[in-house]
């Protein structure tokens, strides 16, 4: 159960396949458009229920609770011995780390 005014993540269909225009390419076309957004839950919910939230710059959105405990997933990728040559050489030219 997720409490009132913890931060949480909802998912939502905004749009269905047949609704969206026509004028998207054919494999965008065939895909509903989706929404996941995070914010702070309006009322208590569990996973699996609609619920309400409103987004840290003010915006309420609803939708069906997914995550009552996000989490940020997303890296830059591995390490690039290159570009961590090319960075070096950079700062020390700049002035930078020496």
């Amino acid at each position: 159960m997720a409490k009132k005014g913890e931060y949480v993540r909802i998912h939502r269909v905004v749009l269905k396949a047949d609704e969206r225009t026509a004028k998207l390419p054919l494999d965008t076309k065939k895909c509903d458009l989706e929404m996941w957004t995070k914010g702070f839950l309006l009322e208590d919910a569990e996973i699996g229920d609609m619920a309400e939230i409103e987004t840290v710059v003010g915006r309420k959105e609803f939708g069906k609770l997914i995550d009552d405990a996000p989490n940020y997933t997303h890296s830059y990728g591995n390490s690039i011995p290159e570009i961590i040559e090319i960075d070096n050489i950079l700062r020390k030219e700049m002035g930078g780390i020496e």
